[in-house]
């Protein structure tokens, strides 16, 4: 007995392994996207409008807010017809985005190329849910490095992304960007194909649950307060990164760099991102998720504090490093407190709520990156950052507080 139970141990080690690499290469390839978009977006706005260039940062606000609307249905589409064939789906309505956003950058249509954005933003919803499906379908002691795989694939993303821009960015001139957003297609169709070889029909072997009791009401589950907590700082660390990397390609063409050049820095970014998630999870099982959240947060703090030292650069490639492994940390380490706070009967509808939430947030924070950007400069968006960070920062210490105070 005890040597079947040791078999079947490995079997579902095994099994869990094999769904984070598929996920992970789907996250390379399909997240792919989210560089092309975020670092395009309002670049690509910015040609599009005229002299007022305050919405400049509305398509990439149109990407977030497609994450958010996204969120919800794509968690009911995949209780419905099971997490594959959801995720293929939502490589499609990627792919329309990208159609779309290349139609009305040759027709200059702003409110269509944001439109598009939209939808690209509604496809990457299901793409949020790879990391969840990873640690549903993963044992305990795998749950963090499951959440860290997933995301390691973004380290690719972070390459394919950026160099798709550089290489397609002029495919259609004179019609800049178009090429870099129909390229969004071709990856898509990759996605899918990769997707097909995941083998979840029941999402979790039953095996792999932690328990089997009934859902408690939303209520009761949000006013936790370690899911209070781990909610704020992973919104916390999420918006702030996407405030401050919405403005850096404005600010760096702004100060005179190339569009190149600022590719590169969000390229560098979003490699730091996700570079260090082979990491992360064994950061987290040795250390707790609480001190990497907090150190996550510290980073976010020294990236406000490095790019308020100065516009070379080296300043804003190194607070876009800082910003991108600050937002690992915290959201993975918030990610996983996150992932302690729900039952197995509980987490669809756990996990579209707290996307919704998460990219509402993400959403607004980009909108008023290009507000505050337009209206106050680049310094302002770092300044704003600091009080932030700090707010999360006193959230975990009081949890920390809380837990000693109760033995």
């Amino acid at each position: 007995m005890a040597s079947g139970g040791a078999s079947d141990t490995a079997g579902l080690h095994r099994e869990a392994r094999r769904t984070a690499l598929i996920l992970a290469a789907a996250q390379a390839v399909v997240g792919a996207s989210a560089p092309i978009t975020i670092s395009m977006g309002g670049l690509a706005g910015f040609y599009l409008l005229g002299a007022d260039k305050s919405l400049a940062t509305a398509p990439v606000t149109g990407f977030n807010i497609g994450v958010a609307l996204g969120a919800l249905p794509a968690a009911v589409l995949m209780r419905h017809v099971g997490r594959r064939h959801g995720f293929v789906a939502g490589t499609g309505v990627m792919a329309l985005g990208g159609l779309i956003a290349a139609l009305a950058l040759f027709q200059m249509g702003f409110w269509l190329f944001a439109v598009g954005a939209l939808l690209i933003g509604c496809g990457h919803a299901f793409t949020q849910q790879y990391r969840f499906a990873a640690v549903d379908n993963a044992p305990a002691s795998f749950k963090p490095r499951a959440i860290s795989w997933v995301l390691g694939g973004g380290v690719f993303a972070a390459i394919i992304g950026p160099q798709t821009v550089i290489y397609t960015r002029e495919l259609f001139a004179p019609v800049m960007f178009a090429g870099s957003f129909a390229a969004i297609i071709g990856l898509s169709a990759i996605g899918a194909l990769i997707l097909s070889f995941l083998r979840l029909p029941q999402d979790a072997p039953s095996a792999v649950l932690d328990d089997d009791a009934p859902a408690r009401p939303m209520r009761e589950i949000l006013l936790q307060p370690r899911f209070l907590v781990a909610l704020f700082c992973g919104v916390g660390a999420f918006a702030l990164m996407s405030f401050v990397m919405t403005g850096a390609p404005l600010a760096m063409v702004g100060c005179g760099f190339t569009p190149d050049e600022a590719t590169l820095g969000i390229s560098w970014h979003v490699m730091a991102m996700y570079a260090p998630s082979f990491v992360t999870g064994s950061l987290i099982a040795r250390f707790g998720k609480e001190r990497i959240v907090a150190f996550g947060l510290a980073l976010l703090i020294g990236c406000a504090l490095v790019a308020l030292s100065g516009v070379a650069l080296w300043q804003f490639w190194l607070a876009l490093i800082l910003l991108g492994v600050g937002w690992n940390f915290g959201f993975i380490g918030a990610t996983a407190m996150v992932a302690e706070c729900y039952r197995a009967s509980e987490k669809n509808k756990v996990q579209g709520v707290h996307d919704l939430i998460l990219f509402s947030t993400v959403a607004f924070a980009s909108l008023m990156s290009g507000q505050v950007y337009n209206a106050f400069g680049w310094e302002m968006l770092n300044w704003i950052a600091l009080p932030v960070a700090a707010l999360c920062l006193a959230a975990l210490g009081a949890l920390a507080l809380r837990r000693r105070l109760r033995g």
